[in-house]
């Protein structure tokens, strides 16, 4: 993936404080100068402009990974402005500083900013911390009913809270609920500037690993009617945000793509997604089900929760391998632990069907699937065994530089023969190359790569 661009990232953030600027400076005109004390929500709907607010800045795909955080979640101004103002401390502390205005009236704060002072102290200025009243203020004023409205802001459904991207800080014990500091999270600070902080260690709690690799589409042969059906998945990564918010079509598409990978084992459906996640820039996680079936009741949905959160967050590609495993055809439920296997396998099926962003699920055996699942992709994509010329550009391209063959091989020969699959023909030179290099030399022989292919043949019972 391509090294972050720290200036465009800049750029986008810069916007957002800019517009907080604006707004803190519209909030205080409204509120001390005009009398007029409208908020954000316009009569309690969360989210939408109120009469004279400053325009949030447009958003760009690709621009960041905070301004595709935003496009991906369709983020509110009332979010977008949660979000900056919390982030204000951290790049633009001086931009909080009206905060620190008395009431002349009192000599004190004014309580509806909210907030405390912070860092204060010899040869340090005090830099303003925002809380949730803070937040409300720029948002409500003093409307109740918008304030009000304000309140799933900070829930643990929001998905703000569901990344753990923004926390109001426990308040003291009786306190305003709002009084709690707002606080960004190490999750949205790793989207500043790389957009990828620390990856998650796998275990149960995180039960996937990331996917890499060093080949290109070149190294992938397959059957034309795949490459076809790849293609048509690539311009969805291409123009797939254009479709749904450009050409008004996302109150009628669900969000994200949903694809199946089936064929035979070592045919390419790895390489494809670990290909499809270089081609559109995001990075490519495998769901470890070995982790996720859990013998314990109800483990399944806490396991992948994470997991789901985490790849909507950071906008990655989320690939479950032997999906039969947990999506295959069930029988009649006899016991509660059928019940609550089917309960997680409908949860699961759910949160795919609701996830923002790519997931590829791969099976060897699609007729194993429940027809019900297989209903749900928007691609269903076939990786046959690779045809006879197929397996000659498999066996060509496997091959080193640095390798002679003996005259004696003919690789068209051996490719019409032996109907291996591509993983198979690498696990082939690999094991021909070894015997070569063991004998002393660089030169493959007959007896070695037709003993390389028998041991191929025999993993799974087949006669050379």
């Amino acid at each position: 993936m391509a090294a972050p661009d720290l200036q465009a990232a800049a750029r986008v953030l810069g916007a957002e404080l800019d517009w907080l600027v604006q707004v803190i400076g519209w909030r205080f005109q409204a509120y001390f100068h005009n009398g007029v004390h409208n908020s954000v929500h316009n009569g309690g709907q969360a989210g939408e402009p109120g009469p004279g607010l400053p325009a949030a800045p447009p958003l760009q795909a690709a621009a960041s990974a905070w301004s595709d955080l935003l496009l991906r979640q369709q983020a509110t101004p009332a979010e977008r402005l949660a979000l900056a103002l919390a982030l204000a401390p951290h790049l633009r502390p001086q931009a909080l500083d009206v905060f620190f205005t008395r009431n002349q009236t009192f000599d004190k704060p004014f309580a509806e900013f909210g907030g405390t002072a912070t860092g204060e102290g010899a040869g340090t200025a005090a830099c303003f911390q925002p809380s949730g009243q803070t937040l409300a203020f720029l948002l409500a004023g003093d409307d109740l009913a918008a304030r009000l409205a304000l309140l799933p802001l900070f829930g643990p459904g929001h998905w703000l809270a569901r990344q753990d991207l923004l926390r109001l800080a426990p308040a003291e014990p009786g306190a305003p609920v709002l009084r709690g500091a707002l606080q960004l999270q190490p999750a949205a600070l790793a989207l500043l500037g790389a957009g990828a902080g620390a990856a998650p260690a796998l275990g149960a709690a995180f039960p996937a690993r990331q996917v890499h690799t060093t080949l290109g589409w070149d190294d992938l042969v397959l059957h034309p009617g795949t490459a076809a059906q790849l293609d048509e998945i690539q311009s969805w990564l291409r123009h797939g945000h254009t479709l749904l918010h450009d050409w008004g079509m996302a109150a009628k598409l669900r969000p994200g793509l949903r694809a199946l990978f089936h064929g035979p084992p070592g045919t390419g459906k790895t390489l494809t997604a670990a290909l499809l996640g270089q081609a559109a820039g995001r990075a490519v996680w495998q769901i470890d089900l070995s982790l996720v079936v859990s013998k314990y009741i109800g483990e399944t949905e806490k396991n992948l929760s994470r997991v789901f959160d985490v790849a909507e967050q950071h906008g990655w590609l989320l690939f479950f391998d032997e999906a039969d495993a947990l999506f295959g055809k069930r029988s009649d439920t006899r016991d509660a632990h059928d019940r609550y296997a089917n309960q997680e396998v409908a949860w699961l099926l759910q949160r795919i069907e609701g996830f923002s962003g790519i997931a590829i699920l791969a099976s060897n055996q699609k007729d194993n699937l429940d027809p019900a699942f297989t209903r749900r992709f928007e691609a269903v994509v076939h990786f046959p065994l690779p045809r006879a010329d197929e397996r000659l550009r498999l066996w060509q391209q496997s091959l080193p530089a640095a390798v002679q063959l003996d005259a004696a091989i003919s690789l068209p020969q051996i490719a019409a023969r032996h109907a291996l699959a591509g993983a198979e023909i690498v696990n082939c030179v690999r094991a021909a190359c070894l015997l070569a290099l063991e004998a002393g030399g660089n030169r493959i022989t007959e007896a070695m790569l037709q003993r390389a292919i028998r041991r191929e043949l025999a993993k799974d019972g087949r006669e050379h």
